[in-house]
């Protein structure tokens, strides 16, 4: 198991477009993925599921992946909230 914790930089949060990009992402890779804020743990390749956990800019959230490609998968992930979802 790997995990990090990052801090979502973008004002919207991890709304619609920004959690797309999340979910596309993060189902790129075999590993399962999860997020995880304030102690409550979601499926990180369901929208519905981000969605669910209601994640506002400035809010720190822990990326937890497990599996075959779990470090590069939390890596990726990290980047890419640090990016602010940009390219």
């Amino acid at each position: 198991m790997f995990l990090k914790d990052v801090t979502v930089r973008n004002q919207v949060g991890l709304h619609s477009r920004p959690a797309t990009f999340f979910i596309q992402k993060a189902n790129e890779f075999k590993s399962s993925i999860w997020v995880e804020r304030d102690e409550r743990r979601v499926n990180a390749k369901s929208l519905l599921g981000v969605l669910s956990l209601g994640i506002m800019g400035g809010t720190t959230i822990r990326i937890i992946a497990d599996g075959s490609d779990e470090q590069a998968a939390v890596e990726a992930l990290v980047k890419l909230v640090d990016s602010g979802f940009s390219d």
